[in-house]
């Protein structure tokens, strides 16, 4: 009985969601053998997700292995989930064949998402394979913009005419064998397909057969253009709370549709890159880059960095007689700069937030200005006081402390205000702020916190 209820504890390195540790030996261990049938048990039960988390998670040479023996398995699912680089990478690796059997049974707008970075002979194999209706939505799909609503919809809708009742409209979906494999509304067109409205799913079952379907149509109802940029069509979703939304063309007529789960998908990428570009490692660094590709992202903000670095060391330059005077200004200068620069990245942290979330706008813009350098005054006060202090005891100059103590509260106000004034205004030039307000904002606060400084020290000290 004991070693019944042990084998049923689970792993201590287990969460309840995820892959186990063991899972991956297990899978390397299959791999190293050769055993494809232990492979294929292994990853029978697992979702595509958790399957595309392992590819991305184990290295290059372990990866190229696995999918040598693991022949036929890979499908649509699997290449939807995974990382747009890891992603191109292993399409690159099946053949022709492979890849159309593993997206035939794929949705247009995950077909499209596929289909749209691969080279013309892996599309044509992939749209060969497709049924010709499918394969012509495919190819009128990629002909919409990069990031649009076009590429972002399925073709695969549930429509019904405005006038039908509920329980018409029950019956078209039980005879229907079209239907796609998940929707969350009836879309409601009139005679010219102009969507007028749309009835959930749950509604629609709740009501009596002869209700009309016009009558419990739901007021969060709006329509997409499709070639309304992906991102104000996520924006959208977020905000108004949708599940599902039509597109329509330069015609208002319907054709497709837009769920949650894409929507949220291009949110998910819009945050995850301006975390990524807040730390100047670039948009689209991805766990499975090679040492190549990782290095190409980071290599040209690390120079960016250098040359601002170099600036801050110019103003250091112009007081060498000062710091020459009184060495224990180099002791202290670091913790200027230093407090300035997490009070900026603070301030800035916020602000991108507010500017990706359309929160922050023209009309309370002042406001925030006001609040964070308000913010910044009185943080500096706070510490200006503790390194007064440091200073008279550490180095027993009141007037040393005094110096450092004045030098906080400029460059923490400088701060607050860089943080907020900077990515606005890069966003007004149309520049991306989650990428290049970081550098600027620390190059701020490091020439204003060595100038205020040593300045006042070369006035007040020497």
């Amino acid at each position: 009985m004991d070693d019944q209820t042990e084998s049923h504890e689970p792993d201590s390195d287990e969460d309840d969601f995820g892959l186990p540790a063991r899972l991956f030996d297990e899978v390397l261990d299959a791999v190293e053998a050769g055993d494809a049938a232990r492979l294929d048990t292994i990853f029978e039960p697992l979702h595509p997700a958790d399957i595309a988390d392992l590819l991305e998670q184990i290295d290059a040479r372990d990866r190229r292995a696995l999918l040598a023996l693991w022949k036929g398995g890979m499908d649509g699912e699997i290449l939807s989930e995974l990382d747009d680089n890891l992603r191109e990478e292993i399409i690159q690796s099946l053949a022709p064949t492979e890849l159309a059997e593993a997206v035939r049974e794929l949705e247009s707008d995950d077909v499209v998402d596929l289909v749209e970075y691969l080279d013309e002979d892996q599309q044509a194999a992939v749209l060969d394979a497709l049924a010709a209706t499918d394969r012509i939505a495919v190819e009128k799909a990629l002909a919409y913009p990069e990031e649009s609503a076009g590429r972002l919809m399925q073709v695969e809708v549930v429509r019904a005419p405005e006038h039908w009742t509920v329980g018409e409209a029950i019956d078209f979906l039980r005879r229907s064998d079209t239907l796609p494999d998940q929707f969350y509304h009836v879309m409601l067109v009139d005679p010219r397909m102009k969507p007028v409205g749309y009835v959930q799913i749950g509604r629609l079952l709740s009501k009596s057969r002869s209700t009309p379907l016009r009558d419990i149509t739901e007021e969060s109802f709006r329509t997409f253009h499709i070639e309304d940029d992906e991102g104000a069509v996520a924006y959208a979703f977020n905000q108004y709370h949708l599940i599902s939304a039509p597109v329509v063309d330069d015609d208002d007529r319907l054709v497709g549709v837009i769920t949650i789960d894409d929507a949220m998908n291009v949110l998910d990428e819009e945050h995850e890159e301006d975390i990524l570009r807040l730390a100047g490692v670039g948009g689209e660094s991805e766990l499975s880059d090679s040492v190549r590709e990782t290095t190409k992202q980071r290599l040209p903000w690390l120079a960016v960095n250098l040359g601002t670095a170099i600036i801050a060391s110019l103003v250091i330059s112009l007081f060498e007689e000062t710091i020459a005077g009184l060495v224990a200004l180099a002791v202290l200068m670091p913790i200027v700069a230093s407090m300035g620069g997490n009070a900026g990245t603070q301030s800035l942290t916020v602000v991108v937030r507010d500017i990706a979330t359309r929160d922050l706008t023209t009309s309370n813009v002042w406001r925030v200005i006001r609040r964070e350098v308000a913010v910044g005054l009185i943080n500096g006060l706070a510490f200006a006081v503790v390194m007064g202090i440091v200073g008279l005891v550490w180095f027993g100059s009141p007037m040393l402390g005094a110096v450092i103590a004045v030098a906080m509260v400029i460059n923490l106000v400088v701060a607050g205000l860089s943080g907020v004034v900077v990515p606005v205004v890069l966003d007004r030039f149309g520049i991306d702020p989650a990428l290049a307000s970081g550098t600027f904002v620390t190059t701020v606060t490091d020439v204003v916190g060595f100038f205020a400084f040593l300045g006042l020290a070369s006035v007040i000290l020497l």
